[in-house]
């Protein structure tokens, strides 16, 4: 970014003595270091803002870059009509759309993937593949929970859960954007028609066809019954899957299974629903042939996560073998999604492979 040094990697306290009007003062005379801290405040959360439209983390992160540089590049003209937070955001939203549109969007192991034996009919086949990515905990510990919004806004846990992720990327691309922009950030229409570009009686119209959308694809909300993050139910019911999963026991795992349960494997189109077609596949896939695995805590998306590993019989080498996720309600598992993308661990700080 014409000598910026890296975003991230700022003196902090000088950055905090300095107003945000002086930083943009400099910034528009070409200080790198001055742009760098009136736009760091914002870097986690556009890049949250990138992934919730786009679905995967990596893109997430190009287009965060790309916006930055945009932002950089136009200084100059920003004419402060609106808050810098809200300019930038514009930049995010409309590089998205444009990402999008270009279609360009694929994730690189999809078409490599093959099954090494064949994969059951599936309960359901979507008619796209699902270009969604798990979202690491970590990086959202670290947005500052300031985006207060209408009463309709989604809660921040919510608005990045698989559940809410994968009913978003139903959406057509400028539906989705509206629907982030005002349910979920909370800005007015009249904001977020300036982002876009358009009319507040279009932003209006495109907002109340994806929340018609969305109550169709999303499944009731039962915010009360999912256990508290890292809270003792929410350890019992990981520490019970984890147990029976790389003991290798079907029963045990489908026996933590709600009646309606999900197993997804994104972005493959193929979804099982209910415990018994779980049941199949896990002995006649996952499970098969006394197939072992070792699980590796971590948290995605505000849900439990496991970086996953199998076992190699001759050899003391664990492989990586993709990233799981549990959806929980109550004290059951209402959905196993599996990301079949392997280099996905690297996005958890997790190797590609580990000694047993």
């Amino acid at each position: 970014m014409r000598g910026i040094p890296p975003v991230g990697e700022t003196d902090a306290p000088a950055r905090d003595r300095r107003s945000a009007e002086d930083l943009l003062a400099l910034a528009r005379r070409g200080d790198g270091e001055a742009f760098r801290g009136l736009v760091e405040p914002y870097r986690r959360e556009l890049q949250v803002h990138c992934y919730r439209i786009l679905g995967s983390v990596q893109d997430a992160e190009d287009l965060l870059q790309e916006t930055l540089l945009a932002a950089w590049r136009g200084i100059g003209g920003y004419e402060e009509r609106a808050s810098v937070r809200t300019w930038l955001y514009r930049i995010a939203t409309n590089r998205c759309l444009n990402a999008l549109r270009a279609g360009a969007r694929r994730p690189r192991e999809y078409a490599a993937y093959r099954s090494e034996v064949p994969l059951p009919e599936p309960s359901h086949r979507r008619a796209e593949p699902s270009w969604l990515e798990p979202y690491p905990d970590a990086l959202l510990d670290e947005i500052a929970d300031h985006m207060p919004g209408p009463e309709a806004r989604y809660e921040v846990r919510e608005s990045v859960s698989l559940a809410f992720l994968a009913a978003l990327q139903q959406l057509p691309p400028r539906q989705r954007a509206v629907l982030v922009l005002r349910d979920v950030l909370g800005l007015r229409a009249a904001e977020v028609a300036s982002i876009l570009d358009t009319t507040e009686n279009a932003v209006t119209s495109a907002l109340r066809r994806a929340r018609g959308t969305l109550a169709n694809e999303l499944p009731d909300p039962d915010r009360e019954s999912a256990p508290l993050p890292n809270s003792p139910q929410e350890r019992r019911i990981v520490d019970g899957f984890t147990r029976a999963f790389e003991a290798g026991d079907v029963d045990a795992v489908v026996a933590m299974l709600t009646n309606e349960a999900w197993l997804t494997m994104p972005p493959l189109p193929l979804e099982y629903q209910g415990p018994e077609a779980v049941r199949h596949f896990l002995a006649t896939v996952a499970l098969r042939d006394g197939r072992r695995y070792v699980l590796i805590p971590t948290r995605a998306n505000g849900q439990p996560a496991f970086g996953c590993y199998l076992r190699d019989p001759r050899t003391p080498i664990l492989h990586a073998h993709g990233v799981f996720v549990l959806t929980l309600t109550g004290d059951r598992i209402a959905a196993l999604t599996r990301f079949v993308d392997n280099s996905l661990l690297t996005v958890f700080g997790l190797p590609r492979s580990l000694r047993a």
